[in-house]
């Protein structure tokens, strides 16, 4: 592997203002839970909640749950299994929902833990060491706590010098902070910034809710953004980004530490995920393929040479329509791959999971498009050419 390190003394001198992405990294859960496993669970639990409600049920005072299904799942989505931190209890019908022993304050939080392990696997394909490394971004849907902020704890945990903080933008975090370090790049305020998106989204899923219990999954991505000088001969230069949001409520999460200030409403199911799908589906994918199309004329590129979408992992249908308005015609797989069957919806890692796995076989020259879209609304487009 190329040996890119330089002093900070010389890198600083021979800075140039443009960022690239040099390494991605990526972290996979070892446990994975498919959809004949996830309804099991679930049409276990439905059986026992309408049996101890029989009564209130046939008096119309408590509606009766509905069993869920692998083809209603795979029809809705597009997903076939995700992986998780914690599978058992989250298919225990006693639980479902992930455990986990509570960490010290002098241990590695699991949210830290994970993005070290993506962030060392960026590092390494870069050919960079930690200390040449002058800030982390933590861009993620979900914070583990509100401070100490966990980019410092991943900071912390790899050594690096610098500083760090938080970013929460839901399923656009990613390339919202990819936006964000490469400003830094483009002002000259760093040289090597780290985007770390370590997603538990198993944390906030309401497994209990048949239109929702299938999105989600755990992992860990992170990206490496850097000055085109001191870039690995291999890397992808970042042509333009583009951020939008827009308020909607259809995609909502209200838990916070303002809920104990209501401890009567601490439990309801607001306080995890929810979401009005068909609304969701409905508004945002125009929007996202209008964006797309607006940054392409702008850069004066025609969308459909793009050679690569690499799509946010929520929706099959949702990417499917976005790729055939972008592209002129339907997608097939190797103009927009899909990671989505098997790692479920991972929120801000998604786009990056589809981009890590599936851009080593683009020629130098190619360009291609890192996309975003969720709650908010919130999107973002990072459009790229492969150097070298």
């Amino acid at each position: 592997m190329q040996d890119t390190t330089l002093s900070r003394a010389d890198s600083a001198l021979s800075l140039t203002g443009r960022p690239v992405i040099s390494a991605t990294g990526l972290f996979t859960p070892e446990e994975s839970i498919s959809n004949e496993e996830l309804v099991e669970s679930f049409n276990t639990y439905v059986d026992r909640f309408n049996a101890a409600n029989a009564d209130a049920i046939e008096a119309g005072e408590v509606t009766a749950l509905e069993h869920s299904s692998v083809g209603f799942i795979e029809k809705a989505s597009g997903i076939k299994s995700r992986h998780v931190m914690s599978k058992a209890p989250i298919l225990d019908p006693d639980i479902m929902t992930p455990r986990w022993e509570e960490r010290t304050n002098d241990e590695w939080s699991m949210m830290c833990e994970i993005g070290v392990t993506a962030a060392k696997k960026a590092l390494e394909r870069a050919g960079r060491k930690a200390e040449d490394v002058d800030a982390v971004l933590c861009a993620a849907s979900n914070m583990e706590r509100p401070y100490p902020a966990m980019a410092i704890e991943i900071q912390q945990a790899l050594g690096i010098e610098g500083f760090g903080f938080d970013m929460n933008v839901a399923c656009s975090s990613a390339t919202f902070g990819i936006q964000t370090a490469a400003d830094y790049v483009r002002s000259g305020n760093a040289k090597s910034v780290l985007v770390v998106n370590p997603e538990i989204t198993s944390g906030h899923l309401n497994w209990r809710d048949r239109d929702s219990h299938f999105i989600f999954g755990d992992v860990a991505t992170a990206i490496l953004v850097e000055d085109s000088s001191i870039a690995p001969a291999q890397h992808w230069e970042i042509l333009s980004t583009k951020l939008k949001t827009v308020f909607s409520n259809n995609i909502r999460n209200n838990f916070g530490f303002l809920n104990r200030a209501a401890p009567e409403n601490a439990g309801n199911a607001d306080k995890l995920f929810i979401q009005e799908g068909r609304k969701v589906f409905k508004e945002v994918v125009p929007m996202v393929a209008q964006m797309i199309i607006d940054e392409a004329e702008r850069l004066q590129m025609a969308p459909a040479t793009l050679r690569r979408l690499w799509l946010h992992q929520a929706n099959a249908g949702m990417n499917r329509l976005i790729a055939h308005r972008v592209l002129g015609h339907e997608a097939n797989d190797d103009e927009s791959p899909t990671v989505l069957d098997t790692y479920g919806n991972t929120s801000s890692a998604g786009s990056i999971i589809a981009f890590h796995l599936n851009s080593e076989d683009l020629a130098s020259g190619d360009t291609g498009l890192i996309c975003s879209f969720g709650a908010g609304y919130s999107a973002g487009t990072v459009f790229v050419r492969k150097v070298g």
